[in-house]
């Protein structure tokens, strides 16, 4: 059984995949599982993957029977879980060489449930843009409502606090609910601000249509957080405010 279970939903990823999956084993800390969900996939993805698991027993490949989402693909990853935390990286991100070494000891210091750290932009071509992600050293479910500071690709929870905790099932921002429903029912979220990941800006990205993320916004607010109609526009307004302030 390894300590850390890596979620990675895929869905036509070839292009950044492999180098998604080398950060992985770049890492200092050894003893972790992939866990890589194909969304079927019309590029060589799962074959990729495949050649990976074939070389080292660490990664595992599942594969999706139909198009389900990238909510869908994690929360199949985290039911396969083995390890005791969970963290999360994307098809198209990484993670520098200490990122799960030195994460992981935090955690073990802090006793955080939840937990992320800060993270650099690159290009879409994978060039460092020096700019860096900094949270707070902590949130909580309020801070959280009014504006979604965990990275995905830097998040990690402990299933033995916890349980296996899985996303709701939303198109876009289901990580961001993941979140407040962990926060909802544990103590804050800790950070270490130490960019340890790196994020891929990319064109035409789920996260990049600004219309949309709102609409996604509002349904997470009154859907699956179940608040008013009035909280729900005043976290929404926070959220919108916040982004505009960090660019």
């Amino acid at each position: 059984m390894s300590k850390v279970t890596v979620v990675t939903p895929i869905y036509n990823s070839e292009r950044f995949l492999d180098k998604a999956i080398e950060s992985v084993f770049e890492q200092s800390f050894s003893d972790w599982e992939m866990v890589a969900v194909d969304d079927c996939s019309s590029d060589g993805s799962a074959e990729l993957v495949r050649r990976y698991a074939e070389r080292d027993s660490r990664v595992r490949l599942i594969q999706l029977d139909k198009n389900s989402g990238a909510a869908v693909a994690r929360n199949v990853a985290i039911e396969e879980a083995k390890g005791r935390y969970i963290a999360f990286l994307d098809s198209d991100d990484l993670w520098l060489p200490e990122k799960l070494e030195k994460h992981i000891d935090f955690i073990e210091e802090t006793g955080a449930a939840l937990s992320y750290t800060a993270y650099e932009k690159i290009t879409e071509a994978g060039e460092r843009t020096g700019v860096v992600v900094t949270p707070p050293e902590s949130l909580t479910y309020d801070d959280l409502l009014k504006s979604n500071r965990i990275g995905c690709l830097t998040a990690i929870y402990d299933t033995k606090k916890i349980g296996k905790v899985t996303m709701p099932l939303i198109r876009k921002r289901q990580d961001y609910g993941l979140w407040l429903k962990i926060l909802r029912d544990s103590g804050p979220a800790i950070g270490l601000c130490e960019p340890l990941s790196l994020y891929r800006e990319r064109e035409g990205s789920i996260s990049s249509n600004k219309v949309e993320m709102v609409k996604y916004h509002w349904s997470l607010f009154r859907d699956i957080e179940g608040l008013s109609r009035v909280k729900s526009a005043y976290y929404l307004s926070c959220n919108i405010w916040n982004k505009v302030l960090r660019g």
